[in-house]
This record gives C-alpha cells, structure tokens and sequence, in this order.
C-alpha cells in the first residue's frame, strides 16, 4: 500500500464567509493542537500589537469587504475571536523574523516554470492542505494552505492561467497599512498577470514578500518584490532563484534580515541553476556547504522545514502542474488545468 499524502486536499465554495468557515473546519484541530503554546502565536495576538492589527482590520474592511468576511468564516470555522484570527494573518506585517522561509526557482521560456519550496513551522507538517476554491466571482484555484490562515501567501494558481508563488522578506522598520497576505489572498482572484500586478501596486503598505508571477495567456515571469509601501518588479529573463531575501527592491536591500539559511540557500540555489539542473532536482537538493535548500532538520535555526513543493509549467493549453509532499518518490497530486 501507498504511503498516506502529508498534504491533504479539501473542496470548498460559496460566499467568502463559507469559505472560510470551511478553510477554518479544515485546520481547526492542527490550530488548537499547535498555535496556542507557539511563541510566534502568542507575540502576534498580545496587547503590543492590538494598535497595528485594529488599523489594518479596518483597511481590510474597507478595501477588501470580500476577505474581510472570509476572514470571519476562517475564524467561525477555527472557534476563534475573529481579531485573534486576523491578527495571526498578519504575522509577517508585525514582526520582520518570522517563520516564513520559502525557495523559489523562476524558469522563464515558450512554457515558464515558476517553482517553489513551501517552508514554515515544522509542527504543521501532515496537517497542511490543498484548498479547491470555487468562488462566485473571481476565477477558481488551489492553493496551498497552513491551518489557520487564508490562501494566497504560499504557491496558488487559478483557473484564468494566473500561477503565483510567494515568499517572505524580512523587511525592519514597516509601519503596516494592510497585511501582506491580504493582498496575497485578493492577488489570486485576478484574472491577469496585469491584473495581479495591479493590486499590488494600488498599495503596498504591509510586510514584505516576493511574488513570482505568471499567466498562460501571457507567459512572462515577474520577480515581484513589494512591502513598506514599495512595488519592484522584474521580468526574469534567465532562469533564477529566490531564497526569500530582497535582491532588487531598493527599501529592503537597504532594511532586510537575511538569515544564513536565506543566504546559503540562495548561494547554491544559483549554482545548480548554472550546472543546468532541473527545479524540481533543485528544490529537493540537501547538498552544498551550508544550509540546505530542502529543509527536515528538527533544528532548523529559522525554525523551518520543507512542507510542500510545486511545480508549475504554463503552456498555452493550460498550467500542467505537479504537487510534491515528500523529499523523494512521485507528486503526491498532478494534473492540467482545472
């Protein structure tokens, strides 16, 4: 027999709030097993940052009523107040060094190849998902998702071709306006990389992260890397890595944390890019002299491992995509389209 998936898969739809009330029976036991004795948890929705978090609800509120109500399904769904819930969505917005880590390899050509490593807190692993949304106005997708939280800060894609992967910048000194995956979230209803640029630019008041984008109908790649109220984004031209450290948005090169892992990561990610070698060989890769790129061990320094990867190729008949949930052996989901 084969081995049970570590990544499990749910179908969801409706309103937002149904949504999320189904994204929060998703993940409510791993929520009330882990985040409660987590340190991380525990700094995001304590007092010193209820000023922040109540500003940034309020944005949300008004500018994406939508999430908004899928933020209230989400915590419906978990039995939890809502400003707790809201307030651990806005993790990386409150504090630069989160457990948010992420390697991601861009190949550009006729059929891209945005690819990712999914890193974050080792004690989510075989309780994260892959949530099938079908939503009433905005393009169907699958995403990978933590307990807890709202799609669209991990590796997505959607049924108008748009595919993004993300990862965490340790931008210092931010004075949030709205969260990082809030815009995350509203980035993968678009129905174009145009689109999806779009959102980001009309406000990038929040917490750092870097978007790798791309669209079956228009087949760039972009390296986007927004936060403290800055947009940067680059077509990728050659096939390259990012190991969540900013390397061209101006604000961060100049305000960031790069961690050793970050660094190191980053470091062989681009030699095996120039030996030739494939993502998915890349991404898997525990080789180097430093930290590894595919990340087990139970004393990571970030407090991270590895716990998913994707492989995204879009052609003109539609992203064929594959979904990795262990260190070897096949995907543990596949397919084209939807």
């Amino acid at each position: 027999m084969s081995e049970p998936h570590e990544l499990g898969w749910h179908r969801m739809g409706g309103t937002p709030r149904e949504i999320g009330r189904a994204l929060g029976l998703a993940g409510r036991e791993a929520v009330h097993r882990h985040l409660p004795g987590s340190e991380y948890f525990r700094a995001m929705t304590g007092p010193a940052h209820a000023e922040a978090v109540a500003r940034m609800a309020e944005a949300t509120r008004a500018r994406f009523p939508a999430i908004w109500d899928e933020i209230e399904g989400l915590a419906e769904g978990l039995q939890m107040p809502v400003e707790t819930v809201f307030a651990w969505n806005c993790r990386g917005d409150l504090l630069a060094r989160v457990p948010d880590g992420c390697t991601t390899i861009m190949v550009p050509g006729e059929a891209p190849v945005p690819a990712h490593n999914e890193d974050g807190l080792p004690f989510f692993r075989g309780a994260c998902f892959i949530a099938e949304v079908a939503a009433p106005d905005a393009p169907a997708f699958r995403a990978f998702c933590y307990p807890g939280s709202i799609p669209g800060h991990t590796f997505a894609f959607n049924a108008a071709g748009l595919a993004q992967t993300v990862n965490n910048l340790r931008l210092t000194g931010v004075e949030p306006d709205i969260p990082r995956m809030v815009l995350g979230r509203a980035v993968i209803g678009s129905q174009s990389l145009d689109q999806a640029l779009a959102v980001l630019e009309a406000g990038a008041g929040s917490g750092g992260f870097h978007f790798a984008l791309s669209s079956t109908a228009d087949r760039r790649i972009l390296s986007v890397e927004f936060g403290a109220g800055e947009v940067s984004a680059v077509e990728v031209e050659t096939p390259s890595a990012h190991a969540n450290h900013a390397l061209h948005h101006r604000g961060g090169l100049s305000a960031q944390i790069v961690t050793e892992s970050s660094r190191d990561r980053q470091a062989r990610a681009d030699a095996l890019l120039a030996e030739g070698l494939d993502p998915l060989a890349i991404l898997r890769d525990e080789g180097g002299g430093g930290l590894p790129i595919r990340r087990d061990a139970a004393d990571d320094p970030d407090d991270e491992n590895t716990l998913g990867t994707a492989i995204l190729r879009l052609t003109s008949d539609g992203i064929r995509w594959s979904i990795h949930d262990r260190r070897t052996g096949p995907a543990a989901y596949s397919g084209t389209g939807f």
